[in-house]
């Protein structure tokens, strides 16, 4: 999560293809004088650009643009780096998923003086806890040295039978949730282990795993190509013949790690 620079008024960004739409939130944020408008973006490239140069507390985000998507743009600047989000959108079939990336509203067209100044008002609530928190945070750090954080899994424990089998991570294909465990792919051979995704998600090189929807992640050395479905979801197809769902949201993360490990 980006980190304010300090006191001042709350920098929002608007992005949205529909210039009715940008200019109805523009006079929505003209109400308030604690408010400045960093950036507008009439998609998702330039709202990548503008966020990455810009830094603004809080984004009002469109879900469906063309090319890039609200869930792409947060998946390429990325969750940690990613200002706090209002998703404004015509449609209410992805409030799950809104909320699985950690919106802090989602505002459905056309809304409502009230439903707008409730999601502001929360957005303002939650930057005020996060910036607590974080001076707090330096201020402990300044007192107490921070210990060191770990390094990436390089084994995997696994529980066979009365023994114990170590998999390296770097021989995991891919990892799928199963329940209350995770599954290991690794050259054919499928290792259960009671942790959860988000558990093994902390553990791992992020470098070398990356999530591709919630039930899955994948290790990009594995990754022989992507092929595109619909709705910018794809395929990633692994060098075993496997064929994994990526989806829309965490499409550019993966583009992003592949890149990296080329």
């Amino acid at each position: 999560m980006m980190v304010r620079r300090g006191p001042g008024p709350l920098r929002a960004a608007i992005v949205d293809d529909e210039p009715l739409a940008r200019r109805t939130l523009r006079s929505f944020l003209s109400r308030h004088d604690d408010v400045e408008i960093a950036a507008e973006c009439a998609n998702g490239r330039e709202a990548i650009a503008s966020i990455r140069a810009q830094q603004p507390d809080l984004v009002f985000l469109d879900i469906q643009m063309p090319e890039i998507s609200g869930f792409d743009v947060i998946a390429e600047i990325g969750p940690e780096r990613m200002p706090f989000v209002i998703f404004v959108t015509a449609y209410d079939t992805h409030m799950l998923e809104a909320f699985d990336v950690h919106a802090v509203a989602y505002l459905l067209k056309p809304f409502s003086d009230e439903r707008f100044e409730s999601a502001l008002e929360h957005a303002r609530s939650r930057i005020r806890e996060r910036d607590a928190a974080g001076l707090a945070s330096t201020l402990a750090a300044l007192v107490v040295p921070q210990p060191p954080a770990p390094a990436p899994l390089q084994r995997f424990t696994v529980p066979a039978g009365g023994r114990i089998l170590f998999v390296r991570a770097a021989d995991v294909d891919w990892i799928e949730a199963s329940d209350y465990y995770v599954c290991l792919h690794a050259g054919g051979a499928r290792h259960m282990i009671r942790d959860t995704m988000a558990g093994i998600e902390a553990q791992v090189d992020p470098a070398q795993f990356v999530r591709v929807h919630r039930s899955a992640m994948v290790n990009v050395d594995r990754v022989m190509e992507l092929r595109p479905l619909f709705k910018g979801e794809c395929t990633a197809h692994l060098r075993d013949g496997t064929e994994i769902r990526v989806s829309r949201g965490r499409r550019a993360a993966l583009e992003a790690a592949l890149r990296r490990r080329a």
